[in-house]
């Protein structure tokens, strides 16, 4: 099963992606890999469920049982989900956004549930939890499930609306990990979208997320590409540094 590359970048797209931070891929993605997905994310859901039980707690890092749930580097066990960030699909992504030359950053998947607690993110760019300077990176984030605002779809700030498209100081939100960045009144594009389409955004592009207020998990699929290997301030690595793309070319 080849995840084809269904859709082109147009050049509206790219540009808007430069003016304003984002674009939105429609029904980008084959509704074969779409289930492939889905039946991962399941198994990772199941898998923190069965060691919750074990533990006998409703928390495990940062998942809490019927509320959200994260699983970080899936594919590092799970071979479809590595074809799939290395496809043609993400190839015309990662050259459209950041260049020829792409490593992925990071992976995870992202559900919310239907006990809200926690289930909202504030205002916050991705490079606002990188603590030393680098190039922005790009994120493609995928629903695997249609997203409303109803479901606790994403909102993006474009670039002029957020006063910046660079990469901004954060503040810690008290009783978590969480940062929040902008503090203005402005609410945001939500990303109404099909399950399997894809909003591509950049690492300096604010964006945020309410609450599931629905009966039905919302699940995403977030894949994060960066044009180099960034470390924390000590020298050490932060997130990945899988060789995607080098000079245009497919090394994965």
């Amino acid at each position: 099963m080849a995840a084809t590359r269904t859709v082109k970048v147009t050049e509206e797209q790219k540009k808007q992606y430069r003016d304003e931070g984002f674009f939105i891929l429609r029904d980008a993605i084959p509704q074969s890999w779409l289930e492939t997905i889905r039946k991962e994310c399941g198994e990772c859901i199941q898998e923190q469920e069965k060691e919750m039980d074990r533990q006998g707690t409703d928390v495990l890092n940062l998942s809490r049982r019927n509320s959200r749930y994260f699983v970080f580097l899936a594919y590092k066990d799970r071979p479809q989900l590595g074809k799939f960030i290395f496809s043609d699909l993400m190839e015309e992504i990662c050259k459209a956004t950041i260049g020829d030359t792409a490593y992925l950053f990071w992976e995870q998947f992202v559900v919310k549930g239907t006990d809200k607690k926690g289930a909202e993110f504030g205002w916050h760019q991705d490079s606002g939890y990188v603590d030393r300077d680098h190039n922005p990176y790009v994120n493609a984030w995928i629903p695997l499930d249609d997203v409303n605002e109803k479901n606790g779809t994403i909102y993006l700030l474009p670039y002029d609306r957020a006063g910046t498209r660079v990469k901004v100081e954060h503040k810690p939100v008290e009783g978590s990990n969480d940062r929040v960045g902008y503090f203005g009144t402005d609410p945001g594009v939500p990303a109404v979208m099909k399950a399997g389409s894809i909003a591509v955004f950049s690492s300096v592009t604010f964006h945020r997320s309410g609450a599931n207020n629905t009966k039905n998990m919302r699940r995403a699929y977030a894949i994060q590409y960066s044009p180099e290997i960034i470390h924390e301030p000590d020298g050490s690595l932060k997130g990945l540094d899988d060789e995607f793309l080098k000079d245009g070319v497919r090394v994965r």
